[in-house]
């Protein structure tokens, strides 16, 4: 999460940019994948396309969730869309999960338990292709890396992925992160299939690939559950705002409970201690700066509810 209010509002278009261009890079990988496999019958690289598939497949995904998420509140979502960029990035951890994981794992288990003594066919293309894709995967994880830096801040990128509330970057990060890595795998097991001219070994890398997979979509899973059932304020947007409510009018917080109703826009509903013997004038005056501070520090406090009380502490 940004560790300044004013970089949030630029997450949705870092966000896009990083979207776009793992799009466009894993459309042309997978093509160039499902080329060498045709050629070698390596299953990493059947492995990989498939992964390339299912990558560009939910960039598509992300995308649509944007899109949905504008949608004009109405009566029967008065709070608006913006939680559809939670839920289609959910989707994209489980087709991470099925389409990805689930087939690497059956196709390198079927090659190993089949491979034999049976080697590759032309595997220096496969090792050109899976060369040429690190290439432009490293292209589309240095943008998704370019664009989370400035939100990231002083936290590291597992609390990165842990707190942001804008889902697109993490989920972007983790799967060049894991695209970059398999294709390593695929490049080793590749290589000492020819080395040895045993295809076990393209197994091997296969079903490591499925293991990465697996792994990184239990972590998407897990995270894009969380703030699709509702994430509150981090603990620095909590901290400002507390220290923001009281003022003019404003003694003390009695509480406050915070939601995330989108990446962009937080629902604050707060208690607030009014001065005794204060008219309804001066109260609406104080609700006001109230909530004129609140949104200074957190601009993605946009729907705030301050209930006033009387502050009997010393009565």
């Amino acid at each position: 999460m940004s560790t300044t209010a004013s970089n949030e509002d630029d997450s949705t278009h870092g966000a896009t940019r990083a979207i776009i261009a793992a799009l466009a890079a894993n459309a042309g990988i997978a093509v160039a994948k499902f080329a060498g496999f045709a050629i070698t019958g390596s299953s990493s690289m059947l492995a990989e396309g498939v992964h390339s598939v299912a990558d560009t497949s939910n960039q598509g995904l992300l995308l649509l969730g944007q899109r949905r998420s504008r949608r004009e509140a109405d009566r029967l979502h008065p709070f608006g869309y913006g939680r559809n960029r939670y839920f289609y990035s959910f989707v994209v951890a489980l087709v991470i999960f099925t389409l990805g994981s689930l087939f690497a794992l059956y196709e390198g288990i079927g090659k190993i338990r089949d491979a034999g003594d049976h080697g590759l066919d032309s595997p220096l293309v496969a090792v050109v292709i899976l060369v040429v894709a690190i290439c432009l995967e490293g292209y589309s994880f240095a943008t998704a890396r370019k664009e989370s830096a400035a939100l990231k801040g002083d936290a590291s990128w597992w609390q990165f992925i842990r707190n942001s509330r804008t889902p697109e970057l993490p989920v972007v990060l983790l799967e060049d992160a894991g695209a970059l890595v398999g294709l390593v795998l695929a490049l080793c097991g590749v290589g000492l299939t020819m080395l040895t001219g045993n295809a076990v070994w393209d197994g091997v890398g296969t079903v490591a690939i499925g293991v990465l997979l697996g792994v990184i979509a239990v972590v998407l899973i897990i995270e894009m559950q969380s703030l699709l059932i509702g994430e509150g304020a981090t603990d620095e947007e909590e901290r400002a705002l507390r220290a923001a409510l009281p003022g003019a009018g404003v003694d003390r917080l009695i509480h406050m409970k915070t939601q995330y109703l989108g990446p962009d826009e937080l629902l604050v509903a707060a208690k607030i201690a009014i001065e005794p013997g204060a008219d309804a004038p001066s109260i609406a005056r104080a609700i006001d700066g109230a909530e004129a501070r609140m949104r200074a520090v957190v601009p993605q406090a946009r729907v705030i509810y301050l209930e006033p009380d009387i502050d009997r502490r010393d009565t």
